[in-house]
Order: structure tokens, then C-alpha cells, then sequence
């Protein structure tokens, strides 16, 4: 088993409510999974997980988003303008502070990492919060186990096409405080906000001149049938939509159905509808996770 399925498992073991049966099934799926297949490197503290990191977890040291003079890349999110989300990450390792989640229309030149108030030479500094107007919410607090986390907030309602998430993980036991230092964790998501519905253009309607009187037809066409739209094919859990399960989704599930994330951050995981997930619904997830979703769809 990697580290990643170690680690859920070791923090599932640590929550003082008794697992029954069906949880230790939940976990025990997704570590096959992990084992069998879907395996990756667990050397990040910090990912973002929806929208989905520009750069992924392993670059997350220098800001504004993980690289010095980094650039946008294709991992791009399409969303409406002012849009409620919920942002969720994973935190790999474990390290008391805060997260903050920030918005910039126009790259990320807008982003500024909080200063240190006071007592920046211990493991309780006080640290600044809503440093400029670019920061959507603050001080979100870190749990006490790390892991899958989520925050909502609401996009701003403009449209822009090379607009920008950052999230930041602000440590509190690297003492002392610095920026820039090695206290701040960065991950950025590449974001378009664009209207799916735009507004007609009004035209001026043509004047009308009478028009002959035309002989009553004897009978009317009949219309061929119309053709019956594809279904299209619903890949349980992809949760951003881009044709392939991967193991941070299946994470995500086991969240959703543990009751630690709430449904509605990856509704494809309720394969049934039922507001729920279960066993089922993570083997389906799972299935498709060994291959693409059109192919999954026809075993």
C-alpha cells in the first residue's frame, strides 16, 4: 500500500468513533485501488484538488503559485461568473495554521502573502488577514488531522479569461516568520469565467407588405420523426469532468460517503441519485478509474 492509502487509513483509525463494517469496506476498496493501479507519489503537503492545481502537488514552495515566474497552463476550469464553489485540497502533511483563498481577474500578479503582526518568533504569530482586495476568504481554519478539506465562496460576477485561484497553507511551527520564507505553501488553479447563456441582441423587425392569398392545401406534410438525442455517458466519480477518475477523486468519495465532505462538492459520485454514497457507487468510481469513462460505460 503507498503512502497515500497508509495515511487515510492511519487518520481513519485515529477518529474515537468506532468504524463498522461498511467504512472499513470503503477504505479497504480505495487502498486496493491505490495499490492495484492508481498509485502516485506523495510528496506534496498540500494539494489542490478542485479547481484542479495549475502546476500539481510536488511544485508548491515559491509564490505566487508554486514557481517563480511560472505561466498558465491547459489545466483550465470554465465557470460562470459569480458562481458559488466549493474550492477543496488535501493536506498530505499535517502542520497547524490557516489556509486563504484569493482571486486575481488578470493572472497572478495581484496576489501578496500575509505579513506577520507579532510573535513572529513562535508557533502562535499573529498573522495578517485580508491583505488586499484580491483575498476572497481568510484565516479558513486547518483541521486537526489534515487530510480532504473544502471552503465555499462566490466568484466574482465578471468574466475574464486568464483569471486565477490561489489557495496558501500559512504555517505556524517553522518559527521564525518570514516573507518571503519557508512558512507558506502555494497552489494556484487557472480559471475562465464565462456566461453560458448570453443575452440576445435585440433586431428591428422587418415591415411587412401583404402577401397574395394562397390556396387552401388539400393536406399537410407530415413532419419525419425526430431522432432521439444519445444519452450521454455519466462517468461516476469524475469530478471535474475531463473523462478520467483519478485518485484524488476516488479520496474525495470516501470523504463523501464517510460524511467528512458534504455531496454537492462531486455530485457524479451519486450514481443513483440517492443523495448518498456508497459501496456501489466507489466500485463504479473505481472501474472507471482503470480506464477511460466511455470504455468503463460499455463493460
Amino acid at each position: 500500500m503507498n503512502d497515500r492509502a497508509s495515511r487515510a487509513t492511519s487518520i481513519a483509525k485515529a477518529r474515537p468513533s468506532p468504524y463498522s463494517r461498511r467504512v472499513k469496506a470503503l477504505l479497504q476498496l480505495v487502498a486496493f485501488g491505490f495499490a492495484v493501479a492508481l498509485a502516485t507519489p506523495a510528496a506534496a503537503h498540500v494539494g489542490l484538488r478542485y479547481p484542479p492545481s495549475r502546476y500539481g502537488d510536488n511544485v508548491l514552495k515559491s509564490g505566487p503559485c508554486g514557481i517563480a515566474g511560472g505561466a498558465r497552463t491547459s489545466h483550465v476550469t470554465v465557470l460562470e461568473p459569480g458562481a458559488s464553489i466549493t474550492v477543496v485540497w488535501d493536506e498530505y502533511v499535517n502542520h497547524p495554521g490557516h489556509f486563504r483563498l484569493s482571486f486575481d481577474a488578470e493572472g497572478d500578479n495581484g496576489f501578496v502573502d500575509p505579513k506577520c503582526l507579532n510573535g513572529c518568533s513562535t508557533t502562535s504569530p499573529k498573522i495578517e488577514l485580508y491583505s488586499n482586495d484580491s483575498v476572497l476568504l481568510d484565516g479558513i481554519a486547518d483541521t486537526p488531522y489534515g487530510g480532504v478539506s473544502g471552503a465555499q465562496i462566490t466568484l466574482p460576477d465578471i468574466e475574464c479569461d486568464r483569471c486565477t485561484l490561489q489557495l496558501i497553507q500559512v504555517m505556524y511551527d517553522k518559527p521564525p516568520y518570514v516573507t518571503p520564507g519557508n512558512d507558506i505553501y502555494y497552489q494556484c488553479a487557472d480559471l475562465v469565467l464565462r456566461r453560458s447563456v448570453a443575452l440576445p441582441t435585440p433586431t428591428p423587425s422587418p415591415t411587412m407588405s401583404p402577401s397574395p392569398e394562397l390556396p387552401t392545401p388539400t393536406s399537410s406534410p407530415t413532419a419525419p420523426p425526430s431522432a432521439t438525442p444519445p444519452t450521454p455517458v455519466r462517468c461516476v466519480g469524475d469530478c471535474d469532468q475531463d473523462g478520467a477518475v483519478k485518485v484524488d477523486e476516488l479520496i474525495l468519495g470516501v470523504n463523501i460517503a464517510l460524511g467528512i465532505t458534504a455531496i454537492d462538492v462531486c455530485p457524479s459520485f451519486d450514481a443513483n441519485s440517492d443523495d448518498a454514497v456508497t459501496v456501489d457507487d466507489l466500485i463504479a468510481a473505481l472501474n472507471r478509474a482503470m480506464s477511460d469513462c466511455a470504455t468503463a460505460a460499455q463493460l
